[in-house]
């Protein structure tokens, strides 16, 4: 007999007899649902989980991260903000990596459970591959029905709350800024098929230049990993067909700065003979020459949206965050 059986018989939702019965460190419930969680635990005979209990009353010190890469800089920034917030509500941050493997997050998940984490974040866009969406959902919904509570950096396909980034309109407003500043033939480092996240950005600059009567040929979009070593290999690509275009959009940072790497390996220099812009403005573009174009996603914040969302008072249905971007030209694009 499990928790969820018990929210059926007594006609409420699972987060409300989870608090019912487990108890919580933030919000009460009204006496009448109360009786009435209680009343459908003692006809079904539910026993009450201890672990459950002492995670629903705020007795763990620990929240869990989980990142595909904290070597990413995209990860790091994000970590930075979790770990700020989580400081501020005197919480401890137990990281977990899965390696570039999201199949490896519902395991992650069950051993942040297991290790009784009060709350988990997880950054990273998700997968279109429903298995492992779905076992991930399950995954979280079995730790919020144990007391734990969850929230997501990407897409809200997961049932918990979700900081959701403008990818979308951050590719479309860097399409049209290029196109601006006299950018007519585009390229696109467009990252793994059935990434979310690189799907939003890609297909949004493309019917962005559509809109503006340019189009990118099929075979200017180049897909490939979503890292520093997918850049390069996409650059070389692209370098191999010869007949640069004028820019090339990597559809993150770590990304363009692997096309910069190969760029510069076969003698092509940014931006003399090809322009380069990339998205996130994560921290070591401070370091890059020149400077890159990117949209910038507010990395450090949405970590602290995140956490602050996994820690707030439990919410019957997932809340959802909404952060904008912002197009950052830099010497990368020059006008034309």
């Amino acid at each position: 007999m499990t928790l969820s059986d018990v929210a059926r018989e007594a006609g409420v939702s699972l987060a409300t007899a989870s608090r019912a019965i487990n108890g919580s460190a933030n919000r009460t419930v009204r006496a009448d649902l109360r009786d009435r969680v209680l009343a459908a635990a003692a006809k079904l005979r539910y026993t009450p989980d201890a672990n459950a209990q002492a995670m629903a009353r705020g007795r763990t010190t620990s929240l869990g991260l989980v990142v595909h890469d904290i070597a990413d800089p995209y990860f790091s920034s994000i970590a930075a903000g979790v770990t700020r917030a989580a400081d501020r509500a005197g919480l401890q941050v137990t990281l977990a990596s899965t390696q570039h493997d999201p199949s490896r997050e519902a395991g992650l998940v069950d051993l942040l459970k297991r290790q009784r984490a009060r709350a988990i974040v997880i950054a990273g866009g998700r997968l279109d591959d429903p298995e492992t969406t779905g076992e991930l959902r399950d995954a979280l919904a079995d730790y919020r029905a144990v007391g734990g509570s969850a929230a997501v950096i990407g897409q809200p396909v997961l049932g918990v709350d979700a900081v959701v980034v403008a990818n979308a309109q951050g590719a479309a407003d860097l399409a049209r800024a290029l196109h601006e500043r006299g950018y007519r033939s585009f390229a696109v480092l467009g990252g793994p098929d059935g990434h979310l996240t690189a799907r939003e950005r890609r297909e949004a600059f493309v019917a962005a230049l559509a809109e503006l009567g340019v189009e990118v040929p099929a075979e200017s979009v180049i897909a490939s990993a979503f890292t520093h070593e997918g850049g390069e290999d996409a650059m070389r690509a692209l370098l191999r067909a010869g007949d640069l275009p004028e820019v090339v959009f990597a559809v993150n940072d770590v990304m363009a700065l692997g096309a910069l790497a190969a760029a510069r390996d076969a003698g092509v220099e940014v931006p003399r003979d090809v322009a380069l812009a990339g998205f996130d403005d994560i921290s070591t573009l401070r370091d890059v020459v020149p400077p890159l174009t990117t949209v910038r996603i507010p990395l450090v914040d949405i970590g602290i949206a995140a956490t602050e969302l996994a820690l707030a008072e439990p919410s019957d249905e997932p809340r959802l965050t909404h952060v904008p971007t912002q197009v950052v030209l830099r010497d990368s694009t020059p006008a034309r």
